[in-house]
């Protein structure tokens, strides 16, 4: 069964990008189906994890970090890249461009890169978190933009390059999912409105949502899924 109580019981995961937000969403959701799991950020959250979710501090756009993150594992099944950052309005500044994809896009690439080994010794799976705007661009957010619609692109090179391996690429692509990175939006009346009635289940997604995407990509019931992109938005790219 896709959902089973015990469905990753002896399996190890990481989460980045996971100490609140989608990420916290995911990492509670794969410990609550007996995975161990690792929450990684660059801050301890806002308390949104389990309380059997272990928690280490990382910065995803920092090759040290990444490295000595990795190398405390004797061995991974899941990895679900979740770290990510956004600057809306000041993206269109060179330096704040390569931050955003430092840390989304090549942050990403870092942490699969690095996870190869102990994924393919184990026949892993990887999710990554891919964006509506992996679709469509963003005029206030071109380096988001740009980074998701990167990490859409690694995640169907990665599923190539790893399926020798035995490992599983694939990413969801959340819509407008009510975390800290959506605050602001979720405040203001005259652009919560129109995102709502563009959403054919008319309301914001929450983590949660994204988390049971997420689960079934790791599950054995996706066995022969690698690279996909799966929206997780409420219909709102076909509305």
């Amino acid at each position: 069964m896709t959902f089973e109580s015990n469905l990753f019981a002896g399996k190890r995961a990481l989460v980045t990008g996971a100490t609140q937000g989608i990420g916290a969403g995911v990492a509670n959701r794969l410990a609550s189906l007996g995975a161990r799991v690792t929450a990684t950020g660059i801050d301890r959250g806002d308390g949104s994890l389990d309380g059997a979710v272990d928690v280490q501090l990382a910065d995803v756009s920092k090759d040290a970090d990444v490295a000595a993150l990795i190398g405390g594992f004797d061995g991974l099944d899941i990895v679900v890249n979740c770290a990510g950052i956004i600057r809306r309005g000041a993206e269109h500044e060179i330096e704040v461009f390569a931050q955003v994809l430092d840390v989304n896009l090549t942050g990403t690439m870092r942490i699969c890169s690095a996870a190869r080994p102990l994924l393919a010794a184990r026949k892993g799976v990887i999710v990554n978190t891919a964006s509506m705007l992996s679709f469509f661009g963003g005029s206030l957010v071109p380096g988001y933009a740009a980074s998701k619609g990167g990490v859409a692109q690694l995640t169907k090179s990665l599923a190539l390059a790893y399926a020798a391996d035995g490992i599983r690429v694939n990413a969801v692509a959340p819509g407008w999912i009510a975390t800290p990175l959506t605050q602001a939006l979720q405040d203001d009346p005259v652009r919560a409105g129109p995102i709502l009635q563009r959403t054919a289940l008319g309301r914001w997604g929450k983590p949660e949502d994204v988390a049971q995407a997420v689960a079934f990509l790791c599950a054995p019931a996706a066995a022969f899924i690698t690279g996909v992109i799966l929206p997780v938005d409420g219909g709102y790219m076909v509305s």
